[in-house]
């Protein structure tokens, strides 16, 4: 497999990082540096340690965690965006999604970067190397990550709108795709 495959593959498995945080930074406001760039280490460092983990893994467990990868990343998504919809709702939007607590960014980065377990298999199974394609993984989610956050943050500023509450709806809606294809194929 080439470098051009490879952040092809990353580019893929950086979209629910990036659609997550274009939703954080919608309905963020003004998030300082320090917290994105935080978001964007923890983003970028599950989606580079979870291929590692399925490289290692080799395949031995990956049936185990893919019967119910899918469960997990939709729900926590769907509490995630559920907790900025209904905050939206109640007109009180302070606090629409803290990522400035490692608990949600934990949550946030681990069901993002599902996939990217079955990935790390896929390159065990077809013996390739796993540094690079870790780092070129990580590499793109974390910069995607960043981008993302900024033009949310955009977005909110041009619209002059509240979108705490589309926010929590893209995470949901984030959270059935990943379930959705998973259990179609």
């Amino acid at each position: 497999m080439g470098i051009f495959d490879i952040f092809i593959i990353a580019v893929a498995l950086a979209m629910d990082c990036f659609s997550v945080s274009v939703a954080t930074g919608v309905a963020a406001d003004r998030p300082r540096f320090r917290t994105v760039l935080l978001m964007a280490l923890f983003f970028g460092g599950f989606q580079g340690l979870m291929p590692v983990l399925g490289w290692l893994t080799g395949g031995s467990v990956a049936h185990l965690i893919q019967a119910f990868d899918h469960w997990v990343a939709f729900v926590l998504l769907a509490i995630i965006g559920g907790g900025m919809i209904r905050e939206s709702l109640s007109g009180d939007e302070s606090k629409p999604i803290d990522v400035t607590r490692i608990k949600t960014l934990f949550e946030l980065a681990v069901a993002t970067s599902i996939d990217a377990l079955v990935v790390g298999v896929d390159l065990g199974l077809m013996q390739n190397a796993l540094f690079v394609p870790a780092l070129i993984i990580a590499a793109v989610s974390f910069v995607l990550t960043i981008a993302g956050v900024y033009l949310g943050v955009y977005f909110k500023r041009v619209c002059k709108f509240n979108f705490g509450l589309v926010g929590g709806i893209v995470l949901i809606c984030i959270g059935l795709k990943i379930l959705i294809e998973h259990l179609m194929g």
